[in-house]
């Protein structure tokens, strides 16, 4: 495992379908979800996708900064950086 256990991710709200749709050249986590950016429904939705993404469960996945902004910064219990784009396919 590497040494970074943040996950940089750029949210998509009301993205039509959740979906992790690539990342870009910095290494940062592209994805969008259907739910609206009201009372962490937004928020709710990416944990939930990244979850089943990576195969964990929805309470090892938690947003450790950006709460309120589309650039997040996601922490998963036992997975770093490395590992989830190694999971989603994208390394």
């Amino acid at each position: 495992m590497g040494d970074n256990p943040d996950i940089r991710v750029r949210l998509t709200p009301r993205g039509g379908r959740d979906a992790v749709t690539g990342v870009r050249a910095d290494g940062v986590i592209l994805a969008r979800v259907s739910a609206p950016p009201v009372d962490g429904k937004a928020n709710a939705a990416l944990c939930r996708l990244l979850a089943k993404t990576l195969g964990v469960a929805p309470s090892r996945v938690t947003i450790v900064r950006g709460q309120t902004t589309r650039d997040k910064v996601v922490r998963v219990d036992g997975l770093d950086a490395a590992d989830a784009h190694e999971r989603l396919g994208l390394s």
